[in-house]
C-alpha cells in the first residue's frame, strides 16, 4: 500500500517523489465545475427553476461515486432544469462563476512549459466555451443542453461522439487527444474534483484532486485541500 506524505500544510502526495519537471509533460487536462471553476453549473442553474436543493442533492452523490450510473444522473438533474432562460444561464454565468484561486496562474506556467490544455466536463458548452476562451484552452469536451424558443427543453443534444460525457468519455477523450499529440499518457496531468474524474486521473502520469471528494482525494498523486490550483506547482518544477 502506498503510503499518503503531506508534502506541505494542505498539500499531500503519493506513488512518487517531488519535486518533478513540470516540462516532462506535455498535456494537461482540466475538470470544469468545483476544479477550474467555483460552481456546480447546474446546481446554479437550477437554482433559477427553484429546484437547486433536489438537483444538488444528485450532484453531490453523483461526485462522490456514489451514483454509478453518471449518464443517468444527469439526464435527471437536466429533466429539472426545463423551462430556464437563455438569459437565467447568462446570469450564471456572469454573476455566479469565477476562475477558482490559481487557475489562471497554474495555466501560465503549464503553457510557458509548452505544455498543451484540454478541458473535459460532465457540464455544459454554455459554459466551457467561456472557459476555454477565457484562458486560452486549446480542446473541450463536453454536453450540450437543447435549447427551443430561448428556454431549456429539459434534455441533451447528442452529438457525433456520443450523448453524454461522463468519466469513460474524459478517460477517452484524454487518451484520444494524447494520440493526436503523439505522446505517452504518462506525459499528461489531469485534475479534477469527482468520482467522474476517476478514469481518465487512472490513466494520466500524475493525477491531481483539488478540494475533492474522499474517493478521489485517495487515489490521486497529489491531492490539494488548502489553497489554490497553483499549488501543484509547489511538486513541479518548472
Amino acid at each position: 500500500m502506498t503510503h499518503t506524505i503531506e508534502f506541505a500544510k494542505g498539500l499531500t502526495i503519493q506513488g512518487f517523489t517531488a519535486p518533478l519537471c513540470l516540462s516532462n509533460f506535455k498535456l494537461i487536462a482540466f475538470d470544469m465545475d468545483s476544479t477550474l471553476i467555483n460552481i456546480e453549473c447546474v446546481d446554479e442553474i437550477a437554482d433559477a427553476a427553484g429546484r437547486k436543493t433536489e438537483v444538488a442533492a444528485i450532484t453531490e452523490a453523483a461526485m462522490r461515486g456514489e451514483i454509478t450510473d453518471y449518464k443517468e444522473s444527469l439526464r435527471q438533474r437536466v429533466a429539472l432544469l426545463q423551462g430556464v432562460t437563455v438569459a437565467q444561464m447568462q446570469e450564471v454565468l456572469t454573476q455566479r462563476l469565477r476562475l477558482n484561486p490559481g487557475a489562471a496562474d497554474l495555466v501560465k506556467h503549464c503553457k510557458a512549459a509548452g505544455m498543451k490544455l484540454l478541458l473535459v466536463s460532465g457540464g455544459f458548452t454554455y459554459f466551457t466555451d467561456h472557459v476555454r476562451d477565457l484562458l486560452g484552452i486549446d480542446w473541450t469536451r463536453s454536453n450540450v443542453l437543447e435549447v427551443a424558443d430561448g428556454l431549456l427543453t429539459g434534455r441533451l443534444v447528442d452529438q457525433a461522439w456520443g450523448d453524454i460525457c461522463d468519466g469513460e468519455e474524459k478517460r477517452k477523450t484524454l487518451l484520444e487527444t494524447c494520440q493526436v499529440m503523439g505522446i505517452s499518457p504518462s506525459q499528461c496531468i489531469a485534475m479534477g474534483d469527482g468520482a467522474n474524474d476517476l478514469p481518465m486521473m487512472g490513466v494520466a502520469g500524475l493525477s491531481v484532486a483539488y478540494h475533492a471528494k474522499p474517493k478521489v482525494r485517495e487515489q490521486a498523486m497529489v491531492a490539494i485541500d488548502e489553497g489554490g490550483l497553483d499549488r501543484l506547482l509547489e511538486v513541479l518544477n518548472d
